[in-house]
C-alpha cells in the first residue's frame, strides 16, 4: 500500500481497493520512509525560500558578521544569559532583573538574593518617606527578582544524580529457603529422599 501510494496511486482509490470505510484507515497503512521525510522537508524549505526576498540569502558583509557575533558575546550579564533574539531591541532598557527572557544562572543565586533584599529595603524606605512614584517600579523589579529565584529553584529540583552503575545484589535467602532452593544459592541439589538415605547410613 505504501509503495502504491508513493508511486502515484490516489489515496481515495487505495481506500476503495482495500475496502476501508474511512480514508484515515487507509492512510494509517501508509508508512513514511526516511527518504520521503527528507524530500518533504527539502520541498518545504524550497517553498519558504521562494516566498521570501532573495536579499535575505545573500552573503553577509564583514560588518554584519561581526555584529552578529557581538550579539552573542553581549548576551552574558551578571545574573545570567540574555535570550533576546538577534537584531531585536531590549524592551526593558537593560533592566535585566525584570526581563522574562533572562535565563538566570544558579551560581548567581546569592547575587539575586542581595538584589531582592535591596529592593525590599528600598520599598520600605519609599513607603516611609512617601516616595509613591518609586514604589510601583520597585515592586515590578522585586517581582522579577523573585521570579528569577523561583526559576533557579525549579532548575535545581530537576537536577538528577545518575550515580555510578553497580552490580545488582542477588536475592537474600533465609536458611530454610536456601535448603528448599539450592539452585539459587549455588549449592548442590539434594532431595528429601537423599537426605533420609544419608541419615540412615550414619546410623
Amino acid at each position: 500500500m505504501t509503495d502504491a501510494i508513493m508511486n502515484g496511486l490516489p489515496p481515495h482509490i487505495a481506500q476503495v481497493i482495500c475496502g476501508h470505510k474511512s480514508l484515515d484507515t487507509t492512510m494509517g497503512y501508509k508508512a513514511i520512509y526516511p527518504a520521503e521525510a527528507i524530500e518533504a522537508h527539502r520541498a518545504f524549505i524550497a517553498c519558504r525560500r521562494a516566498t521570501r526576498p532573495g536579499e535575505e540569502y545573500r552573503t553577509p558583509t564583514e560588518e554584519e558578521w561581526d555584529a552578529f557575533l557581538a550579539h552573542f558575546e553581549k548576551r552574558k550579564v551578571s545574573i545570567g544569559i540574555c535570550a533576546r533574539a538577534f537584531s531585536s531591541p531590549c524592551v526593558h532598557e537593560h533592566a535585566c532583573v525584570r526581563c522574562s527572557l533572562l535565563r538566570p544562572e544558579p551560581a548567581q543565586r546569592a547575587r539575586l538574593e542581595e538584589i531582592r533584599d535591596n529592593l525590599l529595603a528600598r520599598i520600605a524606605e519609599a513607603e516611609r518617606e512617601g516616595w509613591l512614584g518609586e514604589i510601583e517600579g520597585l515592586r515590578i523589579s522585586l517581582a522579577g527578582a523573585e521570579d528569577k529565584l523561583a526559576r533557579i529553584d525549579q532548575l535545581s529540583s530537576r537536577a538528577i544524580d545518575p550515580g555510578m552503575p553497580g552490580r545488582a545484589a542477588g536475592p537474600v535467602l533465609s536458611q530454610r529457603h536456601a535448603r528448599s532452593a539450592p539452585h539459587m544459592t549455588g549449592g548442590p541439589s539434594r532431595s528429601r529422599h537423599d537426605t533420609d538415605a544419608a541419615t540412615r547410613f550414619k546410623l
